[in-house]
């Protein structure tokens, strides 16, 4: 190659880098059709994009996450697809098809017969998990269905590995569209109570604490992954839309909304995700506008604590866990013009202070002061990464001092805040 020729290829790496436009006169780019923006609904596609173009020019740092990542990925190769069919009870409603979660801490209180396959009544023994919840319901298999989804196709995205997409187009096949297989866009039996409750409100976070992954995953996978369809995309859409009007008009998503707590929080980033990835923009900026006084201002304290959260044995845990709720809704905001961490309440309740109120912890610097049953520092990590993305001085200092979440950092290719700790119950 030419010094002419050389000096053109880098000026368009570095265009490539700066501004996220896609090199053109690479063979490389060439054989990488997924450089497209992809319409992520929480994750910043524009930022996707530029980190693929760091990392097909060898930025060596990339490299190492994308190889956590890969890790990840093919751990889900030999494993599911999953599907609400393999229970082995149906849900109160008699449909194999509806989801079916249940609530952890109840127990039958009689041996299962033929008459009374659950053993009822059901007795509360709180703190004290009943197995049921992972072996007789869709539980665990709707959290591997989440997490396989996304983990392939981010691993698709940025690898061009054609069996990462295939996979996760098999496991989103399952659990969604085929007809022998697919769930009911509802959650009328999630966390339910034999004998007691068919399905309760607050079974609605099952879904609001990750299925926004679902929706990125199905945004990456729609840049061009292999073998899915258009077909695809069109069952993905109808199944997000009876799904996203359920939530908005069933007595149960209206309960949910009226939480005061984490789960009203979580509420409005499912509604806020879906209405965006079908269309539905002015609700989405919407759902984001009315979270300032709705959210921020009655959990949020002008020093940053979060009250509610605070009184829990898990105070650590749940303080990390709204704010991921919080970080996400911001995430989705930022598509539809609307600012959340730049909104300061009348008393000054802000994200940024409630994130500035986790640093002393997250970084090591003192102990929480606060109840917690089991303290794991990295429960922070991606809010406070959020918060510093943001533009807050204090995140940004701190984050050379989080603690690493087990499996890896990946902020630098899926920067979203997530759950990084795991809590039963």
């Amino acid at each position: 190659m030419s010094a002419g020729a050389r000096l053109g290829a880098l000026v368009l790496a570095l265009t490539a880098l700066v501004t996220g436009a896609v090199p053109v006169a690479s063979a490389r780019t060439q054989a990488r059709p997924a450089y497209r923006i992809p319409d992520t609904a929480v994750l910043d596609g524009a930022r996707l994009q530029r980190t693929k173009i760091r990392l097909d020019h060898g930025d060596p740092q990339l490299r190492r996450a994308v190889e956590t990542l890969r890790t990840r990925a093919d751990r889900w190769l030999g494993q599911g697809p999953w599907t609400v069919v393999d229970k082995p009870r149906p849900a109160p409603s008699g449909d194999v098809h509806d989801y079916l979660s249940q609530a952890p801490y109840w127990w039958p209180s009689k041996t299962p017969t033929s008459d009374n396959p659950w053993g009822c009544p059901y007795v509360q023994r709180d703190g004290e998990r009943n197995p049921e919840v992972d072996s007789g319901t869709d539980r665990q298999d709707v959290e591997k269905t989440f997490d396989s989804a996304y983990d392939l196709s981010l691993a698709w995205y940025y690898t061009g590995e054609r069996r990462y997409a295939e996979k996760a187009g098999q496991v989103l096949r399952t659990w969604f569209l085929d007809p022998a297989t697919r769930m009911n866009p509802n959650l009328n039996h999630a966390q339910f109570i034999p004998c007691k409750y068919d399905g309760r409100a607050i079974g609605i976070i099952d879904f609001s604490q990750s299925y926004t992954s679902v929706l990125d995953a199905l945004a990456l996978l729609e840049t061009g992954a292999p073998g899915w369809t258009t077909k695809d995309r069109t069952g993905m859409t109808r199944w997000n839309t009876a799904f996203r009007d359920w939530l908005g008009t069933s007595d149960f998503g209206k309960q949910e909304a009226a939480a005061g707590n984490n789960h009203g929080t979580f509420y409005d980033l499912l509604l806020a995700g879906l209405a965006y990835a079908t269309g539905d923009r002015e609700l989405a900026r919407r759902t984001v506008l009315d979270a300032r006084a709705k959210r921020i201002v009655p959990q949020i304290a002008s020093d940053g604590r979060q009250p509610q959260e605070l009184t829990r044995t898990r105070s650590w845990h749940y303080s990390a866990f709204t704010l991921v709720a919080h970080a996400r809704l911001a995430a989705v905001g930022r598509h539809v013009g609307v600012d959340l961490w730049a909104y300061r309440g009348p008393e000054g309740q802000s994200l940024f202070k409630a994130v500035d109120y986790l640093l002393p912890a997250a970084t090591g610097a003192s102990a929480w002061p606060h109840p917690e049953l089991e303290f794991d520092r990295y429960a922070a990590t991606d809010v406070v990464h959020a918060a510093a993305d943001a533009g807050d001085r204090r995140a940004r200092k701190a984050v050379p001092s989080l603690e690493e979440p087990p499996g890896g950092d990946l902020w630098a290719l899926r920067p979203a805040a997530e759950q990084l700790d795991s809590i039963a119950g």
